[in-house]
């Protein structure tokens, strides 16, 4: 199988990590970029070789096109996987990789154009028989806008049509909020991603959020990897993933995947995604949008799978074509993925900083840790807070439950803030071990996760034991000096 002798990773952290991992294992040479803030960071030593990026900023070099391009040519690699975040969704950056003559890892600028705008996406499922909620666009409504909006019924959501991570979203209950609430989030959509549009429609109240993985080869065929659950969300980000969906009746998950499959076969999509949709309590789903790159939450698709999706990735986009037909991919267990992130859910999920002086990373059957993470590394508020990833995979839920409960308590990362003992709440939660998941779990029950008394006796006997479990503390805090060491029981 003649794939590429040289790929370059366009990213840092755990997913460069990650997708670093499957070229070592594939016999492929690597090439990693990287901003000098992050010369010692797991990714650069992982790598074959390293070009470092210049930046004012950390983010920008990450986010430099031509500099990428250049690194690929000064080192001879091939082709460039964009991981997610940064560049993996600009279509720019797709049509200039091709046009060095390049191979990009991912789907062709035509389609991430299309599935990047909101609302000419939306409007591309329709036309192929995806269900989509009830909505009205600026564009086809003009003046009318907010009658043809309040017509449809309330409660509304209003999205920006290139928006994304809850910017330019605005929830309205009331026709005497409409008028406010739309100039806000056209405001905001203006703001952030430079196209005021936007659209309203229905809201789904207490909704799942279920997303389809997806891999076309670019000439119609089309796969799915099957579902993931990922209605535990924070301010419209996701922290707890899972697949397959709990409590989804089998008809209705053949229904959703082939409505995923049939969107990407029209769109002739190469590569992989993901499609996402909202499922009311009534059974009826609706488009949400597609994301057009690998997600972060693939690996508890890789868990339950068997199959590695970057591996999957590197060969469509070497020409090798889809490795399986759909009779080919089946699912075993469950599989749970936590979000380790640098933050303070006690204080609205607020970004913290400060410096890794101890990690001890759990380890057993059905364990994956996915980060790009060292101890004594600073953690700054240059990048996502995201740190890491810890998934657990069962022959059942409760298993992979039961593993991941475990994992967690045997995790210890101090030095900076993380949401790692607001993960176990969630796990531990009745509701969550039931399976009762929707995107508002973590507002109904936020007086159950709340976290104990900062002094509480378990909150400082976990933090004991965490410090005297590392031996790098324990010499430090009590190892005796030469050449004091050598003098024995002597004493002045």
């Amino acid at each position: 199988m003649v794939l590429f002798r040289k790929v370059l990773v366009a990213n840092r952290g755990e997913i460069a990590c990650r997708v670093l991992r499957t070229l070592q294992r594939l016999g492929i040479a690597s090439v990693a970029v990287y901003h000098p803030e992050d010369r010692n960071a797991p990714h650069v030593a992982l790598a074959d070789e390293a070009i470092a990026l210049r930046a004012k900023v950390p983010s920008g070099a990450y986010l430099d096109r031509d500099q990428i391009i250049a690194a690929c040519r000064a080192t001879g690699a091939e082709a460039i996987h964009p991981g997610y975040g940064f560049l993996s969704e600009n279509a720019d950056f797709a049509e200039a990789v091709e046009a060095a003559g390049l191979a990009f890892i991912g789907p062709g600028a035509s389609v991430i154009r299309l599935m990047g705008d909101k609302i000419r996406s939306r409007e591309f499922a329709a036309a192929h028989g995806v269900p989509v909620a009830p909505s009205v666009t600026e564009d086809e409504a003009g003046q009318d806008f907010l009658a043809r909006a309040a017509a449809i019924g309330f409660p509304l959501l209003i999205k920006a049509s290139a928006g994304g991570g809850g910017k330019g979203m605005k929830i309205v209950r009331t026709e005497a909020e409409l008028a406010e609430n739309a100039a806000l989030a056209r405001s905001e959509a203006g703001r952030y991603f430079g196209d005021p549009r936007i659209f309203a429609e229905r809201l789904v109240e207490e909704p799942r959020h279920i997303e389809v993985q997806v891999m076309g080869d670019g000439a119609g065929t089309v796969v799915h990897f099957y579902e993931r659950e990922c209605s535990l969300q924070r301010r419209y980000q996701k922290i707890v993933e899972e697949a397959p969906a709990p409590n989804l009746p089998a008809a209705l998950r053949d229904e959703i995947c082939g409505a995923a499959v049939r969107l990407a076969a029209a769109a002739d999509y190469r590569n992989a995604g993901t499609v996402e949709f909202i499922l009311g309590a009534d059974g009826l789903f609706y488009f949400l949008e597609m994301n057009t790159r690998l997600q972060v939450e693939h690996p508890v698709t890789e868990m339950v799978t068997g199959i590695d999706l970057v591996e999957e990735q590197i060969r469509i986009a070497a020409g090798q074509g889809l490795s399986r037909s759909q009779a080919q991919i089946g699912v075993t267990g469950s599989a749970i993925e936590c979000r380790i992130c640098a933050e303070e859910p006690d204080r609205d999920f607020r970004p913290a900083t400060g410096r890794i002086d101890l990690l001890d990373l759990p380890s057993g059957d059905g364990i994956r840790f996915d980060g790009g993470i060292l101890v004594r590394q600073a953690v700054t508020p240059a990048f996502d807070s995201m740190l890491a990833k810890l998934i657990a995979h069962g022959a059942t839920r409760a298993e992979a439950v039961q593993r991941l409960e475990q994992a967690l308590v045997q995790t210890a990362l101090l030095g900076v803030p993380t949401n790692l003992d607001y993960l176990l709440r969630i796990v531990r939660h009745p509701a969550f071990r039931a399976g009762r998941l929707h995107t508002g779990f973590l507002t109904q029950y936020a007086a159950d996760l709340a976290p104990p008394p900062a002094h509480s006796p378990a909150a400082l006997a976990a933090l004991v034991a965490a410090a005297l479990g590392d031996k790098a503390f324990r010499d430090l805090a009590f190892g005796i000096p030469e050449p004091h060491a050598s003098i024995g029981l002597w004493r002045n």
